[in-house]
């Protein structure tokens, strides 16, 4: 049996994870790349087998091309489809995953083959336990493992699809942002957050300074949203929250919690303080600071202020 993938992609988030993942299969694996043309150009790079761009115009989110995606997808009837975890990817997933009527699987860290079978490992219960899926025919999965960096020799050539209008039934009419604070948070390339090992709320100003100094925005943990009161839910950096990709995250004072780590993944950097030797977040780090968080943070705060 056939074990080619086709992967959907709306923003290129993890497409080396994706990519990596169903060539464990084995077969080709297929980019649908719906949205601008440099997107697919990026896409391209990675070393597909084949790179097919749906372009979509500024005033027609991705989701407008659902049926036209799926019916792509039907005709080349692959084994397998993937998407990130963006909200528009997964609404072309779905279509596409009526039109196989395939099994869906969220949460998805890894893809194998056994036999005529596709094994789909994912997490769940909050990232504290992994299930092993076996699914006879066919898979769409929502992918939410590891990125992983893939640089082709030469870019796979791109094969525009005339794309159908889809008439008035979905458009973009206007865009804005609903917090300001959000929106900043989202789109930093340094973040400081802080956890539960900040100890009072006058403490605040410790991070406050670091994050002045490292000019960049602030983030939390959703305890110090929901149970200290420091913060409002647009700091919030977690799986039900914000999902950011900084090129650097501080993270003071955090334990490491799936559904906190979950919304740091992308971050290129993360640089972890913590006094607990034990604490998850150092499995989960590039750089480990084991220490008081209050002798740290002030000289981490002088070290980049002396820096510019």
């Amino acid at each position: 049996m056939s074990m080619n993938s086709w992967i959907i992609i709306t923003d290129e988030r993890r497409t080396g994870g994706m990519l990596a993942a169903v060539r464990q299969l084995g077969g080709s694996a297929t980019a649908a790349v719906v949205g601008a043309r440099s997107l697919a150009e990026t896409v391209a790079k990675a070393g597909f087998d084949k790179v097919l761009l749906f372009a979509a115009p500024e005033n027609l989110p991705p989701e407008a091309y659902a049926a036209q995606v799926a019916d792509a997808v039907a005709a080349a009837a692959p084994r397998l489809v993937v998407s990130s975890d963006m909200p528009s990817a997964r609404v072309l997933l779905g279509a596409a995953a009526v039109k196989l009527n395939a099994a869906v699987a969220a949460s998805v860290k890894a893809i194998a083959a056994r036999g005529d079978s596709i094994l789909v490992t994912r997490s769940i219960a909050e990232g504290k336990l992994v299930e092993i899926l076996e699914v006879k025919g066919p898979a769409a999965c929502i992918f939410d493992g590891e990125d992983v960096d893939q640089v082709a020799d030469r870019p796979t050539a791109i094969e525009e699809v005339p794309v159908r209008d889809p008439g008035g039934a979905l458009r973009v009419v206007e865009t804005t942002s609903v917090d300001a604070d959000s929106a900043g948070l989202l789109t930093a390339a340094k973040v400081v957050g802080l956890g539960l090992g900040i100890l009072t709320r006058d403490d605040l100003e410790l991070i406050r300074d670091l994050a002045a100094a490292v000019h960049a925005e602030i983030a939390c943990t959703l305890p110090v949203c929901d149970d200290m009161r420091w913060f409002d839910s647009s700091r919030v950096v977690g799986s039900s929250h914000s999902q950011i990709a900084p090129d650097l995250y501080i993270a003071v004072g955090i334990s490491g919690q799936p559904q906190h780590m979950s919304g740091v993944r992308d971050a290129k950097t993360i640089v972890a303080i913590n006094n607990d030797p034990e604490a998850r977040i150092f499995k989960n780090c590039d750089y480990g600071i084991l220490g008081d968080l209050y002798k740290l943070v002030p000289v981490l705060t002088a070290a980049f202020k002396a820096a510019g």
